[in-house]
């Protein structure tokens, strides 16, 4: 059995992704997965592929533990996985709640983690592995410090493993898109902790662009010329100036 398996499969970019790979793909099934069973239940009914929606917590230790015993249960071939599952925690560090930053800590970058390495004896030559950064993927982001902390943890893994898989075919990919409309990024704004965006996208151009560039073979994929022209200008700027000008746009400083 010929399978994609794709996480945070419920809203935002995960369910784009999910579209996005219907559309230009045919497998056997589509395994989806997300917290909310009734949201994958929904997909079913506009998608082509025949979807299994599976309603896990991958912060949990025991619904990952479930999905290794599928995999080993059913011993499918994983041709695509998409981690697209994540959350974050916006605020000054030191007033939010612990059990929020290590929860958002866990699930962008340990759960990711584990998925990869789970999934990667069920992979072969040809199979390719998307993982989920950002824009903060390239520098420290204050009032944001956890969620750039792990997204960064996120391209680094995914350069890391991506080249210790080139010699098996398996090609790894991170996306790292900009200020994206979904409901993650809506909710840090009605908190008013993010104050100055400069252009929104929608998950379904960040899936598309992720998508393309995948069959390109990129390695990362950043949608967007104005995020590309950031993202090569912060490479050569001092970190604190980085901070800074971050800190001003968002009047913290």
């Amino acid at each position: 059995m010929k399978i994609a398996v794709i996480t945070g499969a419920s809203s935002g970019i995960g369910r784009e992704f999910v579209y996005s790979v219907d559309k230009r793909f045919v497998y056997d099934e589509i395994w989806v997965i997300a917290r909310r069973a009734e949201r994958l239940e929904e997909l079913k009914e506009k998608c082509r592929n025949t979807l299994r929606p599976l309603a896990m917590d991958l912060a949990s230790e025991e619904d990952l533990k479930a999905y290794q015993a599928l995999l080993e249960r059913e011993k499918p071939e994983i041709a695509l996985l998409i981690n697209a599952a994540g959350c974050g925690v916006f605020g000054p560090f030191a007033e939010k709640d612990l059990d929020a930053l290590l929860h958002s800590a866990k699930l962008n970058s340990l759960s990711l983690t584990a998925m990869c390495h789970m999934s990667l004896p069920y992979m072969k030559s040809g199979s390719s592995i998307v993982n989920m950064g950002s824009n903060s993927s390239w520098q420290p982001v204050p009032y944001q410090a956890v969620y750039g902390a792990s997204k960064s943890y996120v391209l680094s893994l995914s350069r890391a493993i991506g080249r210790e898989l080139k010699g098996r075919g398996i090609h790894v990919m991170c996306v790292c898109p900009g200020w994206i409309k979904t409901e993650f990024q809506q909710h840090a704004r009605h908190d008013d902790y993010i104050r100055y965006v400069d252009r929104w996208y929608g998950p379904d151009e960040v899936a598309e662009q992720a998508m393309a560039d995948l069959e390109k073979k990129k390695t990362v994929s950043i949608l967007g010329a104005p995020v590309r022209r950031q993202v090569a200008l912060v490479k050569h700027l001092p970190v604190d100036m980085i901070m800074n000008i971050w800190c001003k746009q968002q009047g913290f400083e």
